[in-house]
């Protein structure tokens, strides 16, 4: 099966599902300028945070990134996260199964 759609198609704000399974996981998330998700982990999975459009400050543990559209962050579920829009941002976000050691 096969599905076209737009990134602004799924209604949710800040988190849209963008599969109806989790596995693996994929979201669109949008924010307002000033606008931070509080500090968080995703343990078990690998991320990729894809920034469509604005510029975010991307805070991992302790070290603070700046992303701008079109730039990829790749990390582990395992670190502590959490993104901050310095102007109106939309990013996807895929959560993958890390893999076992």
């Amino acid at each position: 099966m096969s599905e076209i759609t737009s990134l602004d198609e799924p209604e949710s704000e800040p988190h849209a599902e963008l599969f109806e399974t989790r596995r693996p996981r994929m979201v669109r998330l949008s924010l307002d300028a000033d606008e931070r998700v509080p500090p968080h982990r995703h343990p078990g999975n690998d991320i990729v945070l894809h920034l469509v459009e604005g510029h975010l400050e991307l805070t991992l543990d302790d070290e603070t990134h700046e992303l701008r559209a079109g730039q990829l962050a790749r990390f582990s579920g395992e670190r502590e996260i959490s993104p901050y829009a310095v102007e109106p941002s939309t990013a996807v976000v895929v959560f993958a199964p890390a893999a076992e050691d």
